[in-house]
């Protein structure tokens, strides 16, 4: 499956990220190649083989749900450039500010 660069200069849009022409024509290329890399799989063979779900030996570790006592908000707050109620304050990454 070919990845266009315009799917990738829509991708990067999206996601607030400017390329040049020559790394977009790159990030296509090797796009392109793991997209055809992932598309031979469906090639093998797995008739008979049981699923995979995890490799982890243990399912659902829990700890004891036992109340303790948090960090200090003045301690947290250290080093918090700027900060309004109680909440860290950091710039907008929506749209026109997103500042309602």
């Amino acid at each position: 499956m070919k990845i266009s660069e315009e799917e990738v200069r829509h991708v990067a849009t999206l996601s607030k990220l400017t390329f040049s022409d020559q790394e977009t024509s790159a990030f296509a290329t090797s796009l392109t190649k793991i997209v055809d890399m992932i598309e031979l799989l469906n090639e093998v063979d797995t008739e008979g083989v049981a699923i995979t779900t995890t490799m982890a030996d243990r399912k659902n570790v829990m700890r004891q749900d036992i109340a303790q006592t948090g960090t200090d908000r003045q301690l947290l707050f250290k080093n918090v450039p700027e900060k309004e109620n109680n909440f860290i304050k950091v710039p907008a990454i929506l749209e026109d500010g997103g500042d309602a």
